[in-house]
């Protein structure tokens, strides 16, 4: 980045996150980054003295953020760049998994960044300056069998972008939403959860699903530390875009949803005119 900033990441002890707090440290950035423990606080802090700041946050914890977030602005402030990186994937059958686990994919995936945006949002509001990434998925764009609760958090982390990106546009604040493919993290390894499975007629769709997803966990294509270095572009950027797919394979992905879309929209446009007047 062209001048020094000052970035707020949740969930800097693994993933992009990490990846990202340590790409921003080594170009000169300074990082207030959350973690879960005071073990990961004194690991994260021991990258670069002085510049990195852990802070205890379980962003599932609403009534501590606002509160974090103002001592944050207080003693490292101000933050330049808010960074909703904190979150997993639960992989499950639908039929298999409980509705809690859905509560509690969605309360740390969607509602732990809306919570911490919108305790950041009056500082930048005031400041008409700011930055937001939301780190959402090629997931918030394409489905898979197997995610569905966690492809649902990352739609609607896409979608709540996109519409903040327009309410913040005219005080200077820009949103991104990035949305990457598969990366060599611990998403599909230890950072799962995952459903057991119960019900036999899902066993020749979905039990390959999920074999091929465990032997491709630390293979993928995907660098991190690549991303982390995207996403510094972005942040440099004086017009990001709203959206910004990482990975060639959620290029083609996408590509070819929107293209099926498309050709759906086409086939059943007569039906979908039909309901005029």
């Amino acid at each position: 980045m062209s001048a020094v900033k000052t970035l707020f990441i949740t969930g800097v002890s693994s993933g992009f996150g990490q990846a990202l707090a340590k790409e921003a440290l080594v170009q000169g950035h300074r990082v207030v980054g959350s973690v879960r423990s005071e073990a990961a606080r004194v690991a994260f802090e021991a990258l670069s003295p002085g510049r990195a700041h852990g802070v205890l946050l379980d962003v599932t914890d609403f009534a501590a953020i606002d509160t974090l977030v103002a001592a944050v602005e207080t003693q490292h402030g101000p933050m330049d760049v808010l960074v909703n990186n904190a979150g997993y994937g639960h992989e499950g059958i639908m039929e298999e998994s409980s509705l809690e686990d859905m509560r509690r994919q969605f309360d740390v995936n969607l509602f732990g960044a809306v919570a911490v945006s919108k305790a950041f949002l009056p500082y930048f509001r005031q400041r008409r300056a700011g930055r937001i990434l939301n780190i959402t998925s090629m997931g918030g764009h394409i489905t898979m069998p197997g995610i569905a609760y966690y492809c649902g958090s990352k739609f609607a982390l896409e979608g709540i972008s996109d519409t903040l990106s327009k309410e913040l546009a005219p005080f200077g604040i820009h949103v991104t939403a990035v949305a990457p493919g598969s990366f060599r993290t611990d998403w599909a390894g230890r950072s799962m959860q995952r459903t057991p499975r119960s019900i036999s007629d899902y066993d020749a769709s979905f039990d390959p699903v999920r074999k091929a997803r465990v032997e491709k966990s630390g293979h993928q294509l995907g660098d991190p530390q690549k991303a982390a270095r995207a996403m510094l572009t972005i942040i440099d950027s004086p017009a990001p875009p709203a959206h910004l797919l990482l990975g060639s394979d959620a290029l083609a992905l996408v590509r070819d949803k929107l293209q099926s879309q498309i050709e759906s929209i086409e086939q059943w446009e007569a039906l979908s005119r039909s309901t005029d007047g």
